[in-house]
């Protein structure tokens, strides 16, 4: 319906605006009662030399009487249209009920990178922001029509891998994760927590942790033993926590692997002057002319950089994928690292320059404060699913009467609702605070409430089929009717901006405010005991079918009853 006005827009103003400025230009207005769509006219006032009042009041009149258009306004330099509801009506529901609304074509190839761990610790609270940030950007740029591979690089040597190994070789005594009753991760992290409160107490520790990585630089076999074993209690615990968040990966690389790889790309580049060498033996690159400063690419002992694994990655990514962008979704600490890496690879004339790009998010803190990973202050991944799986269970309990088994599998599921529609409800870039007791809240701008919101259809739905229907015709859609029939009808250009700029956000709010309008029809208009039965069912099983879309986008699982 918004391209029949635009249609009828184009035809009366000709070479005067574009079709597609006008179709940009056309909106929703944000009260009703000023039409279903609007144009303004402001954009037209220099070249037609006339006032923008006259000039909607002109066009209104012109535009009045074309099919499909139920009436037109002038007003305040604003040009509103009415819709016929019964053509928008059966528009809605023909296009729901074909299937794929809202889906694009834009047939790219992306990689989104995410999670990307350290193996010295659990995830936290941080990662699972990260995590809902690429699953849902995966899916919205998939929805949007793109081919999407999800990556992830573990980051399992260095430094920081070798303090959980020194605490745990001094002091681990030979306990598992088995033999104390702890998921492997947590084991792992138990011991750099560890690591730096020894530290704290007596710095030769740092020093220590420093010469075991020279010897795992150097492949000292007890040292990689122990490594390869405490990386394996780390992954397996982590793929625990995937799992069970509902994540997977089309690829995992690890630094491990290719930490050296990136030095001859570095020493192809400063052959070639692209790069140059220090005093001191350091090979840098100086991206003054970006802003960006002075960067060291290789030390002047020749060990790497992080910066200068991923130069490779980067290719390497191509080499798997052939993208056309290449997504990373990391914490905005890392602003200036990504800023420098596409600079390098512009000046390299690498494949990947110019089609990556940088999500960035910002921090979630908890009520009480930030977290911290060397004080053992983070909230831990699964801790936090098992404390919100815990009040929705208590929720439920007290709400309905279900089985162990119910309780159990409902209450993941409103629990992951509930996280991952929190850390995405927040624009990505905003840093944000995460409160268990508000998220699992079955009212208000939460994930519980849209999977009631989908439940009640459902529900309405079911009864449907077993109850006989009775006499009656649809008659013209209410405001509440016609209102939800409107906001459905927004699905697609929804879908298309949050794919367009990334921003799981705009699926969240739209997702929310589809329930409101949802529920305020489901409480002014009888469905099954109505004389617009038939209609009504088909709008409550559109609302469903679009709704069930939003929480795939947002990584959520539906249910069917509460």
């Amino acid at each position: 319906m918004k391209q029949l006005v635009v249609d009828v827009l184009s035809r009366e103003l000709g070479a005067q605006a574009g079709g597609g400025e006008i179709e940009r230009l056309v909106e929703v207005p944000k009260d009703a009662t000023h039409g279903d769509y609007a144009f303004p006219c402001f954009g037209l006032a220099k070249a037609l030399k006339k006032n923008p009042k006259l000039i909607a009041e002109e066009l209104a009149a012109r535009c009045t009487g074309a099919p499909g258009i139920a009436g037109v306004a002038a007003a305040g330099g604003y040009c509103n249209f009415f819709v016929d509801k019964g053509m928008f009506t059966r528009s809605v529901f023909d296009r729901v009920k074909a299937g794929g609304f809202g889906r694009g074509r834009e047939g790219g190839r992306v990689v989104v990178e995410f999670a990307s761990p350290n193996t010295n610790k659990p995830l936290h609270l941080g990662h699972l922001r990260n995590m809902a940030i690429g699953e849902s950007v995966a899916r919205i740029l998939a929805f949007a029509g793109n081919t999407v591979a999800r990556t992830s690089i573990n980051n399992d040597r260095g430094v920081h891998i070798c303090k959980s190994m020194l605490a745990y070789r001094r002091l681990g005594a030979g306990k598992t994760p088995q033999t104390e009753g702890v998921k492997s991760d947590h084991f792992v992290g138990d011991y750099y927590v560890l690591f730096n409160k020894k530290a704290s107490e007596d710095p030769s520790w740092n020093d220590e942790a420093q010469r075991m990585l020279q010897e795992w630089e150097a492949g000292d076999e007890n040292v990689r033993s122990l490594w390869r074993t405490m990386n394996a209690w780390a992954f397996d615990g982590f793929r625990q926590t995937f799992r069970l968040f509902g994540i997977a990966f089309d690829k995992e690389y690890y630094e491990s692997e290719i930490y050296t790889r990136g030095r001859q790309i570095v020493e192809e580049g400063l052959a070639c002057g692209i790069f140059a060498k220090r005093g001191d033996g350091a090979v840098i690159v100086d991206l003054s002319a970006e802003g960006l400063g002075e960067k060291v690419l290789l030390r002047a002992d020749g060990t790497t950089v992080y910066i200068t694994q991923d130069l490779f990655l980067a290719s390497l990514k191509h080499q798997d994928f052939a993208f056309d962008r290449s997504i990373y979704v990391v914490g905005n600490e890392q602003d200036h690292h990504f800023r420098m890496l596409a600079a390098i690879l512009l000046r390299l004339g690498s494949v990947a320059a110019g089609a990556i790009r940088h999500l960035s998010y910002g921090m979630v803190e908890l009520p009480e404060g930030k977290m911290k990973s060397r004080e053992g202050t983070v909230v831990d991944a699964d801790d936090l699913i098992a404390e919100t799986r815990g009040l929705a269970r208590a929720e439920l309990a007290q709400r309905y009467t279900l089985s162990e088994a119910q309780l159990d599998e409902r209450s993941l599921k409103i629990a992951l609702a509930a996280i991952k529609y929190q850390l995405l409800m927040i624009d990505i870039a905003k840093t944000m605070v995460f409160d268990p007791k508000t998220a699992i809240s079955f009212e208000g701008d939460t994930g519980p409430y849209l999977l009631y919101s989908y439940a009640r259809a459902s529900s309405i739905l079911r009864r449907a089929a077993e109850e006989p229907a009775g006499a009656g015709a649809a008659g013209e859609p209410g405001p509440s009717e016609h209102a939800l029939l409107k906001k459905i009808a927004l699905f697609p250009e929804t879908a298309k901006n949050a794919a367009d700029k990334l921003m799981p956000s705009q699926v969240a709010t739209y997702a929310f405010d589809l329930s409101q309008l949802f529920n305020e029809f489901y409480h002014q208009c009888p469905v099954l005991k109505s004389d617009s039965r038939a209609f009504r069912l088909e709008l409550v099983a559109a609302f469903r079918t679009v709704l069930r879309e939003c929480l795939h986008l947002l990584g959520i699982e539906e249910i069917e009853e509460m």
